[in-house]
């Protein structure tokens, strides 16, 4: 059946030899609708990004890009504003009727920590055609904080598919009949569906953070560990409008809850040419069952928002993005929650998951 393939269909997959990964692939490292990947042994530090082009290899390219090669085996630190390259422990070999998609997980969108996956034969990011054989690179630029890796770190994740997976707005229309989608506001779909900003929350008048520059190296693996106001500064707002500064990384909340019924994924679209000159979402996959929970309710979006050019207000309420639905193969064995150890759901305004 068409559609994004499940955990069952995934690890199928790795039995086959499809997907293979050098140590061998963790069950942690499935997810309701995608597969994480991990970072290998070695990072280059690069003089720019770049593409390998078609009919060319990234490691053919690396010779006059890159300019130096790091160690990760006993951690080493990506420094902001700097580009690296990591080779990735897993491998595709994709059949015919089967492509793949990259996002960053929501975590490492969090930390404005730019995660994109490269491949051979190359001519965009996170896309792998049907057909693809070869290895897959992770590029990483940090772009507010400075990170400390090491080997096995999960910072992006693959979804694949079989065909066409995508509902058109007709279909959309009539899932969010059946199963409400969202709550909080008027149900608006157009190539897909949109959301909109909340800085006038229920209680208080916090509405989001800014990165503060110049703060200190993030080990990815404390959970819990960093204090928030050393790296964000708090934003408050009485009147229902934020003035965005350009170049600045902004934490803010949708102001409507949205759900992913079991039978259904969504990815959040980046950009949204005709709201502004901002990009709303660097970590785009939202896998069956967010939003559910055992109380249905719903979770709000978290928006991780950088402003382009010039000052831009934003106002309570303005529609900033949207999702695109997809519909599942099959209905996966586990969904978005805490019986995986979901780090998200059920969520309002919230930071990654390193800070306290």
């Amino acid at each position: 059946m068409n559609g994004v393939l499940p955990d069952s269909e995934i690890r199928n997959l790795i039995r086959s030899g499809i997907i293979t990964a050098e140590p061998e692939i963790i069950p942690e490292q499935l997810q309701p609708a995608s597969l994480d990947l991990r970072l290998g042994n070695t990072a280059y530090r690069l003089r720019a990004s770049f593409l390998a082009g078609k009919g060319r290899r990234i490691a053919d390219r690396l010779a006059d890009l890159q300019m130096h090669q790091m160690d990760l085996t006993g951690g080493a630190v990506l420094e902001r504003g700097c580009v690296y390259l990591v080779p990735l422990m897993e491998r595709l070999n994709l059949p015919e009727g089967l492509t793949a998609v990259a996002n960053a997980k929501s975590s490492t969108g969090r930390l404005d920590l730019l995660t994109r996956l490269v491949s051979d034969d190359g001519t965009e990011f996170d896309r792998l055609p049907e057909g693809y054989d070869g290895p897959l690179y992770a590029e990483i630029c940090p772009r507010s904080f400075s990170v400390l890796v090491r080997p096995g770190m999960r910072l992006n994740q693959l979804r694949l598919r079989r065909g066409q997976a995508v509902l058109s707005d007709g279909e959309l229309r009539e899932l969010h009949a059946r199963a409400p989608l969202m709550g909080g506001g008027e149900a608006l779909i157009d190539q897909g569906l949109g959301f909109s900003v909340d800085l006038r929350p229920e209680s208080g008048d916090l509405v989001g953070y800014r990165a503060r520059p110049h703060s200190g190296v993030i080990d990815l693996d404390r959970i819990g560990e960093y204090p928030a106001a050393e790296f964000w500064d708090e934003l408050h707002s009485s009147d229902g409008r934020l003035i965005l500064d350009p170049g600045a990384f902004y934490i803010l909340v949708s102001r409507e809850s949205v759900a992913i019924p079991a039978d259904y994924a969504a990815e959040m679209a980046p950009y949204l040419a005709m709201v502004g000159e901002f990009r709303v979402h660097y970590a785009g996959f939202f896998d069956p069952g967010f939003g559910i929970g055992s109380t249905g309710a719903g979770a709000r979006g978290v928006l991780e928002v950088r402003c382009h050019e010039a000052p831009f207000v934003l106002e309570h309420g303005q529609v900033v993005g949207r999702l695109v639905y997809e519909r599942m193969a099959t209905r996966p064995e586990q969904l978005y929650g805490a019986g995986i150890k979901s780090n998200y759901q059920g969520q309002g305004l919230k930071l990654a998951k390193q800070f306290r």
